[in-house]
């Protein structure tokens, strides 16, 4: 049985009959959600992140009937090892994380700090642990009945952001009482984003000890037949370089955009990165610096596909210098992006709620 203080501060006129269920102070909250991250690199917690991942329809458009056999039989079979090597890589000691957990983290707790003890941040992972599932019900059992949600991605794509609202939906059905929920939509061309980014990469090059002779943004890929059907992606990603352009003065023949990670035999969006990568030397560029504007936090994609094979693919060709741009991370510039979209997006609920009967 809740205490009388308690009871007086819900929303009723009087004390709650005496076998009511606890109902807590409301509260607002908001969940930051990430791609997501395996448990570890061995080859089960491999396994059952990649099964997990290339399960989900958004990202593999085949039916099940056809793809299922394929990913359970060789993908699942020889994949997770050779994710597992990349993972191990960039793994994270002492904290024994990845670094997408470990960034993503750090936003939540330093994004917590930023909007104060009235809203209730919160991180989950849409693959992965800890999951959207979980992290909705305890911020439920926490009191929020008004709940923000926040995919950590820019540019808008229906393999991302649709499967972290689909994910935070199929939770929310199982609620007997759901929070109110608002989610964020894409920040591509936001102010705050533009500003972090543009901050964050001049700092960078500016303290690199050789000058480009050209910048690349690369983007995670999707595959080409996603954006014929409408995935507003490749637009988002085009935008995001030209003001990132714009707000550095940059031209577009100094400042490149391209596509990494593709998987199968489809044609994906291009230019490729490593494709990219392999002929610029061969055209005189010898010195170049690349970002990942897709990617919030530093992760795999970013560490070990950029960085460490990008990297031998640009050296190999005949690069004489090469650089990787971090992510924006939990920079104070990071931050304060995120608690610009974020305060914005929840001024309508920013209001005292009413606790009239």
């Amino acid at each position: 049985m809740p205490d009388m203080q308690t009871a007086l501060s819900l929303s009723h006129t009087g004390p709650l009959p005496s076998e009511h269920p606890l109902v807590k102070p409301k509260k607002t909250g908001l969940l930051l959600v990430n791609l997501g991250t395996p448990d570890a690199t061995d080859y089960w917690s491999m396994r059952r992140y990649l099964s997990e991942f290339l399960s989900d329809r958004r990202i593999i458009e085949l039916s099940p009937f056809i793809w299922q056999p394929i990913l359970q039989g060789p993908i699942l079979t020889f994949r997770p090892a050779k994710s597992g090597r990349a993972y191990k890589k960039i793994w994270m000691q002492p904290e024994d994380k990845s670094p997408l957990l470990y960034y993503t983290e750090q936003q939540a707790a330093k994004l917590q700090d930023q909007l104060g003890d009235s809203i209730c941040v919160d991180f989950a992972m849409r693959y992965g642990n800890p999951s959207i599932k979980s992290r909705i019900d305890r911020m439920k059992a926490q009191g929020v009945d008004r709940l923000v949600i926040l995919a950590l991605y820019a540019q808008y794509s229906a393999a991302t952001t649709a499967s972290v609202y689909d994910k935070s939906f199929d939770a929310l059905k199982a609620l007997r009482w759901q929070p109110a929920v608002h989610t964020v939509p894409a920040f591509h061309d936001d102010p705050a984003y533009i500003e972090a980014l543009a901050v964050s990469l001049e700092r960078q090059i500016q303290a690199l000890d050789f000058i480009p002779d050209k910048i690349i943004l690369s983007y995670h890929g999707i595959p080409k037949s996603y954006f014929m059907k409408g995935d507003p992606y490749h637009c988002h990603c085009q935008k995001t370089s030209r003001l990132v352009r714009e707000k550095l003065g940059w031209s577009e023949d100094y400042c490149l955009t391209t596509f990494q990670s593709r998987f199968g035999p489809t044609e994906w969006l291009q230019p490729y990165t490593d494709k990219t990568l392999e002929a610029l030397p061969l055209q005189g560029v010898k010195k170049v610096a690349i970002a990942a504007p897709a990617f919030i936090s530093d992760c795999v994609e970013t560490l070990e596909e950029i960085a460490i094979e990008g990297r031998e693919t640009f050296m190999e060709a005949g690069g004489e210098a090469f650089a990787t741009l971090a992510c924006l991370n939990d920079t104070p510039e990071s931050i304060d992006m995120l608690a610009a979209i974020a305060r914005r997006e929840l001024a309508p609920w920013s209001q005292p709620m009413s606790h009239n009967a």
